[in-house]
């Protein structure tokens, strides 16, 4: 298969990432099918793009007629089978636990034609333990991407052990084709590059808050300030959403059984209350306020 043989785009999940990517792949052109469990939740991820795009033709960044054209390109189907018969990629990008991955990969094997590439969005599951689910191994891959995908620019591209230079070649012309940049990793662990990178800064910002060191607002401080970053550990899990973090800290602990890999005390308390950052409102901070102001612990 060549990138000109991709014409179809299958994307499951339609929370805040998948709709995104739905959308993202729709501005150039393709044609997408966007799935999940029903219609209520389908409209919902539709009604945030819109309110993206519509940012967009109001700052002259995006015509109307270019909006209207990438909405109307994408075809809203709860009905897997139905949504996955003319895929020639299928995107999954639903909860970020392995089981319910592997379940929607086998679906995706039994409903997809057979030349199609199905790959995941997890941001630290690897290929590996999903594609096993398929009996398309070499057509299996990752391609994590970045919250707000329609913003982020960044595409990670993992090869697993049974993944085909050809596959992770088409997933890396798509990535660009789709307006966004690759970056291929040969070699596939948890977590991937950037959040590696960003769980060793996490790491270390919970044992300064667990051991009395610092706060955690001033620790955000400290890093926005000294590192020039645009926000702290915990302002951007609150941002991510303090749930995927957990689950993947789970996910991560269930791989290496290191008990360093487990999610921190401060972290586990707010997921487990509720308090999942800025999309229920409230989690290292509460934002019913201007400024956000941190909570207590």
């Amino acid at each position: 298969m060549t990138i000109d043989d991709i014409r179809q785009i299958l994307v499951v999940g339609a929370g805040q990432m998948g709709a995104q990517i739905a959308m993202q792949a729709a501005l150039p052109g393709y044609r997408v099918t966007l799935n999940d469990l029903s219609t209520d939740l389908l409209e919902k991820g539709m009604k945030g793009n819109r309110a993206q795009l519509e940012k967009r033709v109001q700052k002259g960044q995006l015509t109307q007629a270019g909006m209207d054209a990438a909405i109307a390109g994408i075809r809203l189907e709860p009905d897997l089978e139905k949504a996955a018969r003319d895929a020639d990629f299928a995107i999954e990008a639903i909860i970020e636990r392995l089981e319910p991955k592997r379940e929607c990969f086998a679906k995706l094997d039994r409903f997809c034609p057979p030349h199609a590439i199905l790959v995941s969005n997890s941001s630290t599951l690897m290929i590996s333990q999903i594609a096993t689910a398929t009996k398309r191994h070499a057509q299996c891959a990752n391609m994590h991407w970045f919250y707000p995908p329609l913003v982020m620019r960044l595409v990670e591209v993992v090869k697993g052990k049974d993944t085909s230079e050809e596959t992770a070649q088409l997933v890396a012309l798509l990535t660009r084709k789709i307006g966004r940049e690759p970056v291929i990793l040969r070699k596939e662990l948890p977590g991937f590059l950037v959040n590696r990178i960003l769980r060793a800064l996490g790491r270390e910002a919970y044992y300064l808050l667990e051991g009395g060191v610092a706060t955690f607002a001033d620790i955000d401080r400290a890093v926005e300030l000294g590192l020039n970053h645009p926000m702290g550990p915990f302002k951007l899990g609150d941002f991510s959403g303090l749930d995927i973090g957990y689950n993947a800290r789970l996910e991560t602990y269930e791989i290496t059984k290191d008990p360093k890999d487990l999610p921190p005390k401060a972290l586990e308390a707010r997921v487990k209350r509720g308090d999942l950052g800025r999309k229920t409102g409230r989690g290292f901070y509460d934002y019913s306020t201007t400024p956000p102001t941190p909570t207590p612990d």
